[in-house]
């Protein structure tokens, strides 16, 4: 049987892709040494694992197998390309082995559900990373609307625009693939769908236009999504890896019958408007919770990293576990669905 909790040592942590994504592991676990530690590597590539192996200077392993046999990780980070993650998933869980997976969880809904189905069986916790609902911007937007200080929600809108060029696509044979990967909204977006379901959802019916407009991949370059919520407001979704010359926009605008808000920058990371008919203690805090970045990822996996923790001690609940996890990656299929199809798609999905 797995181990849990964990309340004797460190809790010991196994990561499985050594990737554009994982210095951000590296940095949230290196915040949570008292608590957690890294014990293992593993990348099919030669020169990844090496580079991780001289920079962690733990063993490092060239398949999944080879670390479940060779290391007593409690934890295994799925940081691999997306469309790995469920078998990854399933085998980790199996060998006994509690696991993190990087969104989206998958590519298709029936293997999120077979990733969720596994860890159940084995007794084991699947979480799934949605570091930007940690943002300090966007914890002050939840905690609004949770006191209902926006009053009905009318409209809601998402904007990515970033870019991706071509190189980037290059760079990685899996990137931009169906199977493998998706594209703008599975990949680059999938964190801003999860917000807008997070924040203002859950969805109803989506309508959606995806293109592949100038990069040579298989999925989309550029998608439009209209949603109606089950509270009767409209959202819309915008995204594009085609802007002008760099990341413009990642932003969620709420707009309530008393209240309206936006986060802006580049990455949900500046609170550009804030208003609402009655004054609050946490307006304050509005002026001291945007933050400059480097990188479109946030700075919310040390947080997440301390929900697992606590978690896999039992001294909390995983704030976004595998069935939280399908919410938005139902969302995203239903999306491609209506896409291919020409058609308003309505959820729950059905198969």
């Amino acid at each position: 049987m797995p181990l849990f909790p964990i309340l004797d040592r460190k809790i010991r942590v196994a990561l499985v892709g050594c990737g554009r994504i994982s210095k951000n592991h590296l940095e949230a676990l290196g915040r949570h040494q008292a608590r957690a530690e890294l014990v293992a590597v593993c990348d099919n590539r030669p020169e990844a694992l090496k580079d991780a192996m001289a920079q962690t200077g733990v063993p490092g392993f060239e398949s999944l197998e080879a670390l479940l046999a060779g290391s007593d990780a409690d934890l295994v980070v799925l940081a691999t390309p997306s469309g790995l993650h469920a078998q990854q998933a399933i085998t980790a869980a199996r060998a006994g082995r509690h696991v993190l997976s990087e969104k989206p969880m998958a590519t298709k809904f029936e293997e999120g559900q077979a990733m969720v189905r596994a860890c159940r069986d084995a007794g084991v916790k699947l979480f799934v990373v949605k570091q930007n609902r940690l943002n300090a911007t966007v914890q002050l937007v939840k905690q609004a609307l949770d006191q209902g200080r926006f009053g009905r929600i009318f409209m809601s809108t998402v904007n990515v625009f970033w870019t991706r060029p071509q190189s980037y696509y290059d760079a990685a044979r899996w990137r931009g693939r169906w199977d493998m990967d998706g594209g703008a909204f599975m990949n680059q977006a999938s964190h801003y769908v999860d917000l807008l379901d997070w924040l203002v959802g859950p969805v109803d019916n989506v309508h959606a236009y995806t293109a592949t407009l100038d990069r040579d991949i298989e999925a989309e370059d550029t998608g439009v999504m209209s949603l109606r919520l089950r509270h009767g407001g409209l959202a819309s979704i915008n995204v594009t890896m085609l802007t002008y010359p760099q990341n413009l926009e990642g932003s969620i605008t709420v707009l309530g019958e008393k209240g309206t808000v936006k986060i802006g920058g580049t990455a949900v990371n500046k609170i550009e408007h804030w208003a609402f008919d009655t004054p609050h203690p946490d307006d304050e805090r509005v002026k001291n919770a945007s933050y400059e970045t480097t990188s479109v990822y946030g700075f919310g996996h040390a947080a997440y990293y301390d929900n697992v923790i606590q978690t896999l001690r039992g001294e909390a609940h995983a704030q976004v576990d595998g069935y939280e996890g399908l919410r938005s990656l139902e969302l995203l299929v239903a999306c491609y669905r209506s896409a291919r199809d020409g058609q308003r798609v309505g959820l729950p999905l059905v198969f």
